[in-house]
């Protein structure tokens, strides 16, 4: 793995194993943008609604041994989204540090809530029964989400809480918490011009 930090809060990776090559470029300051190509067409769907709603711009390229398992890509994947946000959080001054959102999706409905805490945690519940063993878009199993939240939470030294309120279709019921991800991590990131210095009685995070 090789990271840059260039101007601004904006991080570069690229990750390469024997079993995928990722590339990851971040803006927290953006608007959204994205071009995603990881080869699996529904955790793309995630990704671009990733960056939408979080306002932060990505590009993500990833390629790997699909014809085992998308598991690879996707996990890889991940774990290089959590090493660019923290890169491009550097210090985390200024910043609000907690975020909390609840997105609706249809029938399904979660709730997502950050703190950039610099401790790596994840707390993730309340999927009905069977998620996990859903294939969805013919590639992405259900089993697949908390892999890719627990990725970003420990690659970006986060603490998350992503809770499933309601919901039937497994398509809605990942799309919501990737919503309400993007949701918690636009408010946890963003600059307030009330805070001075980092957000921590430690004076670190």
């Amino acid at each position: 793995m090789t990271a840059d930090a260039p101007r601004g809060r904006t991080a570069r990776i690229e990750r390469v194993t024997s079993e995928s090559s990722v590339l990851v470029e971040l803006d927290l300051d953006g608007t959204g943008v994205s071009t995603i190509d990881t080869t699996v067409p529904f955790f793309d769907h995630m990704l671009t609604a990733l960056s939408k709603h979080s306002l932060i711009d990505l590009t993500i390229r990833s390629s790997g041994d699909t014809h085992i398992d998308v598991h690879h890509t996707v996990e890889d994947t991940a774990i290089a989204i959590g090493e660019a946000l923290l890169v491009a959080l550097g210090d985390k001054a200024g910043i609000r540090r907690f975020g909390e959102a609840t997105v609706p999706l249809d029938e399904a409905l979660a709730n997502a809530v950050v703190d950039i805490s610099g401790r790596p945690f994840l707390v993730h519940g309340g999927e009905p029964a069977g998620q996990e063993y859903h294939l969805i878009g013919g590639h992405f199993t259900g089993s697949l989400t908390r892999h890719v939240l627990e990725a970003i939470a420990l690659h970006a030294r986060i603490c998350l809480h992503v809770t499933v309120i309601a919901g039937r279709d497994p398509h809605h019921i990942v799309e919501a918490q990737f919503k309400a991800l993007a949701r918690a991590l636009r408010a946890a990131v963003e600059p307030d011009p009330r805070v001075e210095g980092i957000p921590s009685t430690k004076g670190a995070l």
